[in-house]
């Protein structure tokens, strides 16, 4: 099946990158109400494309914020169903002075592809509508393939639990597949099978009515950014551990197959220092930084901002300080009770001088998927077969906030099987995704839904086998 499909993506993958050039062209930022027209051009864009590559139907469907994509390619009840799962919106690309080139003008250079969203996830996501080509136009289909695209990764996800519980029948599977995830190299594939959780929070504090004189009034008014950046700094102490009460108290220790596997990644820490600009890594005491990375529970402030930011000097004890603070959370903790605790920290540690404000805007639970089941076994196998080489699992930072959706009301594992790098700089200026890597998601996400049809079938024949006798 490799050759037949390297011959194909050899033929087409000029216009696969042109395609995905069109579709990353489009400044579907989720985020940001003016780019509303950009979101409904990015779910048309995404449903052409489904039914061009071969889906018996798609539709784009409202929901209470940005619109969901909906496809379907069903073969026969007789064969397995994959929900495939991705996201069209994308992050903001500020700063935009900082890119090389501009960010929805994609550009190809040192073999890689420039651009928002290129990687995190129209790269990634359009990799599966490819995929759906090749398998229709071979007549290589043994699975029943969903797909369900949304514009809301990048704010929470908001909308998408409601979606989800109001149409389980609609989107019932057997697996749940995703490429929103990154591999050690290109060498070194990987399977994810752990995501941390989120919680975020905006934060507001309001001392005096309005921006003072500071020599008028400097030592009488409290100044919330010298109390937002106090409040800040009791957040962790000296050996850089979260000091929120009972935060650490529900994490589930690593089991030994978690070691195992973080004990096969070859990671240089000197290569990861000088990749990212770093002087000195630093984290919790005590643990490694992959330790840090895979297991370990973190908090960081995303943006803090108040009174003067022009040029010169303005002389003021400003009105509000304001401040994004999120924090990542592992097995066995609760982003409810994370919410709760922090909430209540933060505003012990607020003198009455001023008053504070406290929202969580976003909040998902980490997740772990099963790396014994057989579409764990395909996902291996799809892997070395293209790479050669047997995948790695690993857990990792990110969060994905549908994984623990689908377990939660689908009942249904995921499988995350991403082609990016670490190296990509999502989220960040000059994001882009290799060439190499977009192909090669495009020939193994096939050979993976062969894979998995077939062990699911023979799995499927066992137990009837042993029911009979």
């Amino acid at each position: 099946m490799k050759k037949e499909i390297n011959r194909y993506i050899d033929s087409n993958k000029d216009r696969f990158i042109s395609e995905l050039f069109d579709f990353l062209r489009i400044p579907s930022i989720s985020s940001n109400s003016l780019h509303q027209s950009d979101m409904n051009k990015a779910a048309g864009f995404v449903k052409s494309h489904l039914v061009a590559a071969g889906a018996d139907f798609a539709d784009i469907i409202q929901t209470n914020g940005h619109p969901v994509v909906y496809a379907e390619k069903f073969v026969s009840e007789e064969l397995p169903t994959v929900l495939i799962y991705g996201h069209y919106d994308v992050q903001p690309a500020d700063p935009v002075e900082l890119w090389n080139s501009p960010p929805f003008e994609p550009i190809i250079k040192d073999n890689k592809i420039y651009a928002r969203g290129a990687c995190d996830d129209k790269g990634q996501m359009f990799m599966h509508i490819k995929a759906l080509e090749y398998l229709v136009a071979s007549n290589n289909l043994n699975c029943n393939l969903k797909y369900l695209f949304e514009g809301e990764e990048e704010i929470g996800s908001v909308s998408l639990e409601n979606f989800i519980v109001n149409n389980k029948e609609k989107l019932k599977a057997d697996l749940v597949l995703i490429s929103d995830t990154a591999m050690i190299d290109n060498e070194t594939p990987s399977i994810i099978y752990g995501l941390k959780g989120i919680t975020y929070f905006d934060i507001t504090i309001t001392g005096p009515s309005k921006d003072l004189h500071s020599g008028i009034n400097g030592g009488t008014v409290s100044n919330p950014i010298n109390v937002l950046c106090g409040i800040i700094g009791k957040l962790k102490d000296e050996q850089n551990k979260i000091t929120i009460p009972g935060f650490y108290d529900d994490i589930l220790t690593p089991s030994e197959n978690d070691k195992r596997y973080l004990e096969q990644v070859d990671f240089d820490v000197e290569q990861y220092k000088s990749e990212f600009g770093l002087i000195e890594t630093s984290g919790e005491d005590g643990y490694s930084t992959l330790e840090q990375i895979s297991f370990r529970p973190t908090l960081d402030v995303n943006g803090i901002w108040g009174g003067h930011n022009g040029q010169g000097a303005k002389t003021i004890i400003p009105s509000k300080a304001h401040a994004k603070i999120s924090m990542r959370l592992v097995p066995g903790q609760s982003a409810e009770k994370v919410i709760n605790s922090f909430v209540d920290y933060f505003k012990s540690l607020t003198p009455s001088s001023v008053s504070v404000e406290i929202n969580a805007i976003a909040s998902c639970e980490s997740a772990l998927t099963p790396t014994d089941s057989i579409a764990f076994k395909a996902a291996e196998l799809a892997m070395f077969e293209t790479f050669g080489k047997k995948p790695i699992p690993m857990r990792i930072g990110g969060s994905i906030p549908v994984v623990s959706l689908f377990e939660k009301h689908l009942n249904a594992n995921s499988i995350l099987m991403g082609f990016g790098l670490n190296s990509d700089d999502i989220h960040s200026p000059n994001e882009h995704f290799g060439v190499f890597n977009f192909l090669k998601g495009i020939e193994t996400l096939p050979i993976f839904i062969n894979k998995y049809g077939i062990l699911f079938q023979k799995e499927e024949f066992s137990q009837l086998e042993t029911k009979h006798n």
